[in-house]
């Protein structure tokens, strides 16, 4: 993928203008576990995958009929599925894992079908539940949530509960999300799994591309620090951990840092 791309991601994600697509956007991210990835062949499966779902559909103005052209392509024809054997893979983040193994965490078969949908000129958009990932299609004759970890499931509110954990559905809840929520929802997936697995060299990119398109965000300069000390880079560390007490002075965990700080700086000292 072009440098543009790359750009464009990081302007996405720092809240600048920005018209990258979302298939774009989430093979630009699984470039931190596939770095030769090659993305014109993953959009040119998407764009079959579309060709498919039209020629199958018997009317695509009708948006029921859409959903089930949909639905029994990609889940039942394809085989694309949830990996509750595997879910923790960083692979299922990567769209182009997903498009090769038919496997897939509930935001990356959200991607694939927001982005079919998408080529198709239907409606189609995230729903960010909490800790669950669905889409929406709507139109002015037919609305619907849809499951796509699920087999394509249609969702009521009480089954959408059941997804979220919660007992009721708080006023937006259903709303659709943007690019730039869907782009870093999936990067927080990788971001934790990344530093469960004590991956620091991944931890650290997918912090490096946050970090480059928001410099000024603390957070992200505290979890460098801690992705570095997983990689025994010490002194850049320190430099980490002091750029975010420098961002965030009044920061909860200060007294706790400066210790970290007070810390590293006395061993690096005790090595000269």
């Amino acid at each position: 993928m072009s440098e543009s791309y790359a750009q464009s991601l990081r302007d996405l994600l720092g809240r600048r203008p920005s018209r990258i697509e979302i298939d774009s956007a989430a093979l630009e991210i699984a470039r931190i576990e596939y770095p030769d990835l090659d993305a014109g062949a993953c959009i040119a499966q998407l764009d079959n995958h579309a060709l498919a779902i039209a020629d199958r559909a018997r009317d695509l103005s009708d948006g029921r009929g859409f959903v089930e052209a949909a639905n029994n392509y990609l889940f039942r024809e394809a085989g694309f599925r949830g990996n509750e054997e595997d879910y923790y893979n960083p692979a299922n983040c990567c769209l182009n894992y997903v498009l090769e193994s038919k496997l897939g965490i509930p935001i990356t078969l959200s991607i694939l079908y927001m982005e079919i949908a998408r080529r198709l000129a239907k409606h189609v958009d995230g729903v960010g539940l909490p800790g669950h990932f669905v889409v929406r299609y709507d139109d002015p004759g037919y609305s619907a949530i849809i499951d796509p970890f699920h087999g394509g499931a249609i969702l009521d509110n009480a089954q959408c509960c059941q997804l979220a954990q919660v007992d009721s559905l708080d006023h937006g809840m259903l709303d659709p999300v943007d690019r730039r929520y869907i782009a870093m929802r999936l990067i927080n997936n990788l971001r934790a799994i990344y530093f469960t697995r004590r991956d620091g060299a991944r931890a650290l990119q997918v912090l490096d591309l946050l970090i480059d398109a928001a410099p000024e965000s603390a957070d992200e300069h505290k979890q460098r620090g801690v992705a570095l000390l997983q990689q025994h880079r010490i002194a850049d560390a320190l430099g980490a951990f002091k750029r975010y007490l420098e961002l965030s002075p009044e920061a909860p965990d200060r007294n706790r840092i400066e210790e970290q700080i007070h810390d590293i700086a006395f061993w690096l000292a005790s090595r000269n």
